[in-house]
């Protein structure tokens, strides 16, 4: 435990060190904060035109608001996350060091499991403005909604973001240069994202495993407060695959050497 933590606290430090950390949370922050403010507006102006009858439906502004703004925040996870994951092991390599990190005795479950948990972390910080807004629209929602899917959605955003770190830190695994590194991530980011749009209409098995793979398919219900575990389980496993092939690069090494 203590050179999991060695390792995590280590990561999370050097990634503070880099600019792009400041950039990405000024960019993620401004970006995020932006598009909070013009759905709020939106739906606010047409609660106000339903007020005096001027809409055809009753509206449940929070809910929309909620709905929308988790799913911008997909879209800006995309984007920016390749920058965060590009030099979890390509620095490493670049710098000579991977090679005192894999023959020193920490075992590549702590090294892997140590710089994941830091990027995640560095995850949580980003989102934790994100996180403050929703909860603010819940407390000053009147009437109050219930709260489970304000958090179904903040768990939706962090299982979606976890998933995209552990294919980051994979891909950062295989080169030591890292904006080939964040280009490649991104490249297997729209992928990942546009798998549903690949699928026709029909149900065939193609069809079906294209919808399963797509991570933007399972986070719909989340952004709408609908909870499912085989979301849950999709999300956990993407992790557990990203997180073993990685192990699996690292332990090329040896074969490389």
């Amino acid at each position: 435990m203590r050179n999991l933590l060695a390792i995590l606290t280590k990561e999370l430090k050097s990634l503070f060190v880099s600019p792009i950390a400041y950039v990405v949370l000024a960019v993620f922050y401004g970006v995020s904060g932006y598009f909070f403010y013009i759905i709020l507006s939106f739906y606010a102006q047409q609660s106000s035109m339903n007020q005096f009858g001027q809409a055809p439906y009753p509206m449940d502004v929070p809910t929309m608001v909620v709905g929308s703004y988790f799913g911008v925040l997909s879209t800006i996870l995309l984007f920016l996350l390749p920058m965060v994951t590009m030099g979890i092991f390509a620095e490493e390599r670049k710098r000579g060091t991977i090679e005192l990190l894999l023959t020193s005795p920490i075992t590549h479950l702590q090294l892997i499991l140590g710089k994941f948990l830091g990027v995640i972390l560095f995850l949580a910080i980003m989102l934790l403005p994100a996180i403050l807004k929703v909860l603010l629209l819940y407390t000053y929602s009147d009437p109050q909604p219930a709260v489970s899917p304000y958090l179904i959605g903040i768990l939706g955003a962090f299982l979606l973001g976890g998933s995209l770190i552990a294919v980051g830190v994979f891909i950062s695994s295989l080169t030591e240069n890292q904006i080939v590194a964040a280009a490649a991530t991104f490249g297997v980011f729209i992928i990942l994202w546009v798998l549903d749009a690949s699928a026709d209409g029909t149900t065939t098995v193609v069809n079906e495993v294209l919808r399963y793979l797509s991570v933007l398919n399972h986070y719909e219900d989340f952004t709408k407060g609908v909870f499912d575990t085989q979301h849950l389980v999709f999300y956990l496993s993407f992790v557990f695959l990203g997180l073993f092939l990685t192990s699996l690069s690292l332990d090329s090494e040896k074969w490389r050497k």
